[in-house]
């Protein structure tokens, strides 16, 4: 008996939706456990309030990763306006209502990274100690992380005939042999802070009870299911153009069903081959009946 396109429509749908909700994004205690076993990671603290906006932080980056200079329009000066595939770190400037505020845009090493999650290679990949890093030689430049990061941090290199990904990547191989990162140790007043991310943490809600001289936020504890990059300011943080997220990070809402499309493709796969064969069923019979 043949079947018509709603009937199939109607069956598909409910099939695709009882596999998609197997599982449920993952609850609020999943989130502090994975919070909870990052405390030892390698952690940085940004006190906008010490910034003075020297810049040092983004010559010690370029230095460190060998980045060519981002000039003015009359090659005089190195003058990012953005963070890009050659400029990996970057003191921006806010001025506003509720005053100034210099802020450091880098990327944010996630507890639990988008970008890490969505590569279909394994090419962004969250170390054990903390740093996000990337593996170019497995890139197949998918560009699947620039729009899953919330943050908008990793960029391409458009110039390039075979653009790769680029970003902070925490000076992985300097914490590796038990130094600072670049930016952290060139900072003159103390404006970036490291350690654990716990002690940072520690330090930054024993300063912002000061709220004479701080916003009483540590941007990145929570946002996103944590950061390892974490901000203090005398304003609001998201004026200062870090984005308002709330505690869930972003492949806690989509693994469930994300990893139930192998499951959906094979037992839809099959059951269009099995609906293929019983609505064709008798016309071998029909063909030999005609003759």
């Amino acid at each position: 008996m043949p079947i018509n396109r709603r009937d199939f429509l109607k069956t598909a749908g409910a099939g695709l939706g009882g596999l998609a909700l197997v599982d449920s994004p993952l609850g609020q205690l999943e989130i502090q456990a994975k919070q909870q076993e990052a405390n030892d990671q390698a952690s940085m603290l940004y006190d906008a309030t010490k910034c003075v906006g020297c810049r040092a932080c983004q010559v010690a980056c370029k230095s460190r990763s060998s980045l060519p200079p981002v000039t003015d329009p009359e090659r005089i000066w190195e003058k990012p306006l953005d963070l890009s595939a050659d400029t990996w770190t970057l003191i921006k400037l806010y001025e506003g209502e509720e005053g100034t505020s210099f802020v450091k845009a880098n990327c944010m090493h996630c507890v639990d990274p988008a970008c890490a999650s969505v590569c279909p290679v394994a090419a962004l990949e969250k170390t054990d100690a903390g740093p996000v890093v990337y593996h170019a030689e497995r890139c197949i430049g998918c560009r699947y992380c620039m729009a899953a990061c919330p943050f908008g941090i990793p960029k391409a290199q458009w110039y390039s005939n075979a653009p790769k990904i680029q970003k902070c990547d925490f000076c992985a191989d300097r914490l590796a042999g038990g130094e600072r990162p670049a930016c952290a140790d060139a900072c003159p007043t103390g404006a970036i802070n490291f350690g654990s991310r716990q002690e940072m943490l520690d330090v930054a809600h024993s300063r912002v009870t000061d709220t004479e001289r701080y916003v009483n936020t540590v941007y990145g504890e929570h946002e996103a299911g944590g950061t390892d990059v974490l901000y203090i300011a005398g304003v609001n943080p998201l004026l200062l153009g870090l984005p308002e997220l709330d505690d869930r990070s972003l492949p806690s809402i989509d693994w469930p069903y994300m990893k139930a499309v192998p499951w959906v493709v094979g037992i839809v796969g099959a059951f269009l081959t099995a609906t293929y064969f019983y609505t064709h069923r008798n016309e071998g019979k029909e063909a030999q009946d005609g003759h």
